[in-house]
């Protein structure tokens, strides 16, 4: 199959990832595409079941140690289709560009990767080269954590072909997502007495959260832009009327720590302040949480040494989070790199440069053959 008809039909097939359920979509389709592809180009097949129409897929061609690993989530953030120009669900060329959801992040890393390996002409390799698709990266992780489970797929390095302009990344701050429920008593407001408000107590949490946040600035690390941890406060809904005391209260917010940061501690040190405000204001309070670890490959890294050699770029740091940290959970040498761009990513009308298909196409090919030939 030709490059663009795959991307075309990647685009086609809607793997929407969300917390949501209501617009939650498996991306079954996406993996079974990929592999049918991959199995005619004499791929050995494993799809991994994860359950509700998703999976990941694992593509081995060759065997033995080693080898190198391309690697990327098939799922996309959800989208408003009345502010795209085009269908977000049809590859649409213009402006020297392919407009499409999941073009840039990161559907269109696929049909290169293959276009690199096919360029190659081999019958045989040294090492096993993998192509390895994930689900529901976009929302829980729950992909690469099955990955890590399963302590599959083994190899020596991989490549995310995340959205980085062509640039290698080494190192990126990590994610918690926390989102926390406060449980008071509802009553009629003319009262303060009938009720308990969950929102007074919040308001008390959201200063301990903004006391953090200016505490964790005193943490640096001169390899980010923002050299220091941050804490966005991204969402609160409580109570449904003026004239009744709240009696349930909602924040969602994130923490984006730095690599060397110890998570646990941070996490303990968040819900043991959260606990005490609620026992002292006797509210019930639950908090659901993901959290992505932080990463770095590493000073002696050689991944990284030859992603800076064959790009002519020196490797940098992004504050987005990544699967990386769970391939190198796996024993990989790990690195970000891909063709996209990071600031039309999760926007209306994402796109993918035509520039960038060839240069990333020769890029992958060379990996390959330093790696696997």
């Amino acid at each position: 199959m030709e490059l663009t008809d795959l991307l075309s039909r990647i685009i086609r097939s809607n793997s929407i990832s969300s917390i949501n359920p209501a617009i939650d979509q498996g991306n079954r389709e996406v993996i079974d595409l990929l592999a049918n592809t991959l199995a005619e180009l004499g791929f050995t097949i494993e799809i991994m079941d994860l359950g509700n129409n998703k999976a990941n897929l694992i593509a081995t061609y060759g065997s033995g140690p080693g080898g190198l690993v391309l690697a990327g989530h098939t799922d996309t953030v959800p989208c408003d289709e009345s502010l795209w120009e085009s269908s977000p669900f049809e590859l649409t060329e213009r402006d020297n560009r392919w407009y499409g959801l999941g073009s840039c992040d990161m559907k269109g890393f696929f049909p290169l990767a293959i276009e690199a390996f096919k360029s190659l002409q081999v019958k045989d390799l040294k090492q096993p080269l993998i192509i390895l698709a994930t689900a529901d990266e976009e929302s829980s992780m729950g992909g690469a954590k099955a990955l890590v489970d399963a302590g599959a797929p083994v190899a020596r390095s991989a490549v995310i072909g995340e959205p980085t302009n062509m640039r290698p990344v080494k190192m990126h701050k990590g994610i918690m997502i926390e989102k926390l429920t406060v449980t008071g008593r509802s009553g009629h407001s003319s009262n303060p007495e009938l009720g308990n408000n969950a929102m007074e107590s919040m308001q008390r949490i959201l200063g301990q959260l903004m006391a953090m946040r200016d505490r964790m600035k005193e943490q640096k690390h001169v390899g980010f832009l923002i050299d220091h941890p941050t804490l966005n406060l991204g969402c609160i809904q409580g109570g449904d009327n003026a004239n009744r005391i709240c009696g349930h209260c909602f924040l969602a917010f994130e923490i984006r720590p730095l690599p060397g940061m110890d998570l646990n501690q941070l996490q303990a040190d968040l819900e043991r302040q959260i606990a005490a405000t609620a026992e002292r204001d006797n509210m019930g309070w639950s908090l659901e949480k993901l959290i992505v670890p932080p990463f770095n490959s590493g000073d002696q890294s050689e991944l990284v040494a030859l992603c800076e050699k064959l790009t002519g770029h020196a490797a940098e740091s992004v504050a987005f989070a990544t699967e990386a940290p769970y391939l190198q959970q796996l024993g990989m040498d790990v690195v970000v790199l891909g063709p996209g761009d990071i600031d039309v990513a999760h926007q209306p009308n994402e796109f993918l440069p035509l520039d960038r298909v060839q240069p990333t196409i020769n890029f992958l090919s060379q990996l390959i053959g330093r790696c696997c030939l």
